[in-house]
């Protein structure tokens, strides 16, 4: 499955970053569409393993969880493990890299499968829009910490 990815540099240090990532309770309000994120599984306690979203991003309006695997304040990944009524499959990580001592490039990468049809070309466009859409979510959330 391609990955439809892009990036934004935020001006904050990982750590900082990956803190308003993992806080899946501030997600409706700053990440368009979702309008629950709830923690499933705790996994340690420190960041998630499994959270349980209520998406309603037409034309998209779904309940799903998805798993994480976390690499410290360098990247998390996630995976479909509770699958939705349109969502097939999704898979997406963000990763951080220091561009230097007050900034960071965050780097979104996602697939997506629905159970409608839908033409590959428009698929990637809607993947694109749900980036970048994010991307500058995330970003205004951190900067305004």
């Amino acid at each position: 499955m391609a990955r439809t990815t892009s990036d934004i540099v935020i001006d904050a240090p990982a750590a900082t970053i990956m803190d308003v990532i993992a806080d899946f309770g501030s997600y409706p309000g700053w990440a368009t569409g979702v309008k629950a994120a709830d923690v499933v599984d705790a996994g340690d306690g420190s960041r998630a393993k499994q959270v349980h979203f209520i998406l309603d991003a037409t034309p998209i309006r779904d309940e799903y969880d998805l798993g994480y695997t976390w690499d410290g304040n360098t990247s998390v990944s996630w995976s479909l493990v509770e699958k939705g009524s349109m969502l097939k499959s999704m898979d997406g990580a963000y990763i951080l890299e220091p561009v230097d001592d007050s900034s960071t490039r965050v780097t979104y990468q996602l697939a997506v499968d629905v159970s409608i049809p839908l033409l590959g070309m428009l698929k990637r466009k809607a993947e694109k829009v749900i980036i970048d859409t994010a991307l500058k979510g995330l970003k205004k959330q951190v900067e305004a910490l």
